[in-house]
């Protein structure tokens, strides 16, 4: 019994390899075929090289990079998915550039500089010879055997047009001949298909060899991120301590204050309880209305280090409670299946929060649309404003502060605001979510 599944799974995995095989010679024929942008983008490159020397071929440089670039990422691509390798692009990350010429120069100096855009290049010369020779010699073995196996249909033809009709080292002269041609290519195919997989393989290991990124490479990208963390670490202690700041402040101006105020009207009031009663009872509703101010304030103290209603009803309704109280007309759209860590969804209330009071307080805005959703381990916010648009976080204090407690939990702020607007700012968090739950408008 055992012998039988075991000759049931031999045959069950040569079954397998067939179409396999198959895939990986379709595979190799369509990587083979990156040879023809691979040699144009050479010639561009070199092109511009050329005229380099002569000062006016640096900008050339710049979009055949970039397209170097794409070309080597769909190959990135490609190798995740039919390999299962996973080559990470090794590119330094690009600052942000000003608008105009400036902008435009300053990103062609960052890539023309950047280690990997050479290796692109390098690449680009390397794998139209090593790795496209890797590929030809399977797909070169398999197409000579279906030569072999068509020559029934073809030797004819060939003969008939003067043609060489030796195939396969057999001289075709008639049908019998044909035949013996097409049994002879049929092993001559299934070795060339056999060893299609072995060429994608190595295909991959090259493109990683020159694609991925290096030692260097990688202690580099280690030193950026240690030194992000850090700064993200300042920054969230400076925005600790001007929190702890902010709150003493309101305490010691607010509610402090009012309390000591009380606690002066209780002792005039206590003197003067006998010898004018009613002075005494003046102070007294002094001192309670002083009191229902000061549990007031107390509660909006509260309510900006974490507002009651997000930690009751969670982040879609508490944005939808600070849309209710905008002066502003906000529609909420939100699509959550859960809901997310608590950190994290205060720091999303209160960014998106900060988008509504700077829409109404510069934009002159009088719709916003706030979209909340999840996707790919991203807790994502969208506030959209009709505004006049030109909002730059290098230009104010609000987003670089909002990008700071993003920064926190590796999370990002986009804003694109052209001038007549309107002003979006898109949130992305990682995070993930828990208790399952869905609150859609």
């Amino acid at each position: 019994m055992s012998d039988d599944k075991a000759d049931a799974g031999s045959e069950a995995r040569r079954t397998r390899a067939v179409p396999r095989a198959l895939r990986a010679a379709v595979r190799c024929t369509v990587l083979a075929a990156f040879v023809v942008p691979q040699v144009a983008l050479l010639t561009a490159a070199s092109f511009a090289g050329g005229l380099t020397a002569l000062g006016v071929g640096v900008p050339l440089l710049l979009p055949v990079a970039l397209a170097a670039r794409r070309l080597a990422g769909l190959r990135r691509t490609l190798a995740a998915r039919w390999s299962r390798t996973e080559i990470r692009a090794p590119y330094l990350p690009q600052p942000e550039a000003p608008p105009g010429l400036g902008g435009v120069w300053a990103r062609c100096r960052t890539v023309l500089t950047d280690p990997a855009t050479w290796r692109d290049l390098l690449w680009l010369f390397v794998d139209p010879v090593i790795g496209f020779t890797l590929l030809l010699i399977p797909l070169t073995v398999t197409v000579y055997g279906a030569l072999g196996l068509l020559s029934p249909w073809i030797w004819a033809t060939r003969a008939a047009h003067g043609g060489d009709t030796t195939i396969l080292w057999v001289h075709v002269t008639d049908a019998g001949s044909a035949w013996t041609a097409a049994v002879l290519g049929l092993p001559i195919v299934l070795v060339g298909l056999a060893h299609a997989p072995a060429a994608l393989r190595a295909h991959t290991a090259l493109a990683k060899a020159l694609l991925g990124p290096t030692a260097r490479t990688e202690a580099l990208a280690a030193r950026r991120e240690v030194a992000r963390l850090t700064e993200t670490r300042r920054d969230a202690l400076s925005a600790q301590a001007a929190e702890l700041r902010r709150i003493e402040r309101d305490l010691h101006d607010g509610a402090q204050a009012r309390l000591v105020a009380m606690g002066m009207n209780l002792g005039i009031a206590e003197r003067l309880v006998e010898r004018d009663p009613q002075a005494a009872k003046r102070l007294l509703a002094e001192t309670r209305q002083a009191s229902a101010t000061a549990l007031g304030e107390l509660r909006d103290l509260v309510r900006g280090i974490h507002p009651p209603v997000l930690a009751d009803r969670g982040l879609v309704d508490a944005v939808r409670a600070l849309g209710m109280n905008s002066p502003l007309d906000v529609t909420v759209s939100a699509e959550l299946p859960g809901r997310p860590e608590a950190p994290v969804e205060s720091a999303v209330y209160f960014g998106v929060s900060e988008a509504l009071a700077n829409a109404a307080k510069h934009s002159g805005a009088v719709r916003v649309d706030v979209q909340l959703w999840y996707a790919d381990g991203l807790l994502k916010a969208q506030v959209t404003d009709d505004g006049t648009g030109g909002a730059d976080p290098s230009r104010g204090t609000g987003l670089r502060g909002l990008e700071r407690r993003l920064a926190t939990f590796d999370g990002l702020l986009a804003v694109r605001s052209p001038h007549g607007g309107p002003t979006t700012l898109t949130m992305e968090l990682p995070c993930a979510l828990s208790s399952p739950r869905t609150s859609s408008s």
